[in-house]
């Protein structure tokens, strides 16, 4: 996980659980963006809808499942961005059991402008903040 910039701790609760008694599909991208939700946080006063200007699309998701994980483990979920553009980035995830790794994947970020419906740059001061962040 060292080379993750950030890290987010989770305890997997029984809603995350489905009937075949492990962690649900659909929750482990709750579980992406939970975790991105506190790195944005982490980086500033930012969040999925406010990057300083604009906020936040995810045009799709790949979740690769390594290992079962089941209700009351805890997990660690690695965050990390790479592939930095204009408008778009990439948002990359781990999700760990102590040293097992049950979970990664990865989500393309593109900014979003909620009023005039279109995509936009990436906002100066968040860029800034997001390459020295992750020494990109």
């Amino acid at each position: 996980m060292n080379d993750f910039s950030f890290q987010f701790a989770y305890r997997v609760g029984v809603a995350d659980i489905n009937y075949g008694g492990h962690v649900a599909n659909s929750a482990v991208l709750n579980f992406f963006q939970d975790a991105r939700i506190a790195y944005l946080a982490g980086l500033g006063p930012y969040s999925e809808i406010d990057l300083g200007g604009c906020g936040l699309i995810m045009p799709e998701a790949h979740v690769f499942y390594r290992k079962e994980m089941f209700h009351g483990d805890q997990l660690n979920i690695g965050v990390k961005s790479r592939d930095l553009k204009r408008s778009s980035w990439m948002m990359e995830y781990r999700i760990e059991r102590g040293a097992e790794l049950t979970a990664e994947g990865e989500t393309p970020l593109i900014c979003f402008n909620y009023q005039t419906r279109k995509p936009c740059r990436i906002p100066p001061d968040f860029r800034a903040t997001l390459i020295a962040f992750e020494e990109l």
